[in-house]
């Protein structure tokens, strides 16, 4: 088997576990939406090992892996970090709307586990920080880019988008690309504090904590507003 074949089928273990959740997950349960929006994104990474996307795929694969292990310890498991908690104690909490779900978890996963995880892969790789930058890259305006279509099947319609509505209130309070960018220099202070660790044990505390309130910011319930919103992507 070739190697991009061997690196692809990794990246797929990973859709499977995915796959597994969706199926077990009521449709509108806040995790399930999600964990198909992270499945969407990782089925593309799988796609694009396939045909060469990516200059470094081994890291890459490393990176997106140790990313992904994350998500699922946390789905998996009931003992979660701070930033998690908001997303499954408003699960199914009717007030709040699906793309409310999905941007929470995507906070969670972009603004704290991602970090840690390019620390993971650095010490799996021996590498530091900087050599896994053009992967972070990638990953993250795949990300960006899937934000998009995110908004658009999640969005309620043009008649509820008023300035006044709360729920543009909140999309407006959030940025996925501010949040990488705070990502990327919180894996580096990380990496930086690795010989200190009770310091990096109080930077990574302090992450989490701050991550999760954005968290519970996003996932405020809003008015009931007639004939629901969508809630695939």
């Amino acid at each position: 088997m070739a190697q991009s074949q061997q690196l692809t089928g990794t990246v797929d273990a990973v859709v499977l576990r995915m796959r597994a959740l969706d199926a077990d997950l009521p449709e509108r349960d806040g995790v399930a939406v999600f964990n198909r929006v992270y499945l969407a994104v990782t089925e593309e990474v799988a796609r694009r090992l396939a045909v060469g996307h990516f200059s470094d795929p081994a890291a890459a694969v490393t990176l997106d892996v140790r990313f992904a292990q994350r998500y699922l310890a946390v789905a998996e498991e009931e003992h979660r970090p701070a930033c998690w908690r908001p997303l499954f104690q408003f699960r199914r909490h009717p007030g709040v709307r699906p793309l409310q779900f999905a941007l929470a978890g995507i906070n969670a996963h972009i603004g704290h586990d991602l970090a840690l995880a390019v620390v993971d892969a650095c010490r799996a790789l021996g590498c530091e920080p900087a050599d896994l930058e053009d992967e972070f890259e990638r990953v993250g305006d795949l990300l960006v880019s899937l934000e998009e279509r995110i908004r658009e099947d999640l969005m309620p319609g043009p008649d509820l988008l008023q300035v006044a509505d709360p729920l543009t209130h909140l999309l407006g309070s959030w940025s996925l690309e501010r949040a990488r960018d705070a990502t990327w220099s919180a894996a580096r202070a990380l990496w930086a504090l690795r010989g200190l660790p009770e310091l990096a044990e109080e930077f990574g505390r302090r992450l989490d904590a701050a991550v999760g309130l954005t968290g519970r910011m996003l996932l405020t319930p809003l008015p009931y507003r007639p004939g629901g919103l969508r809630a695939r992507v």
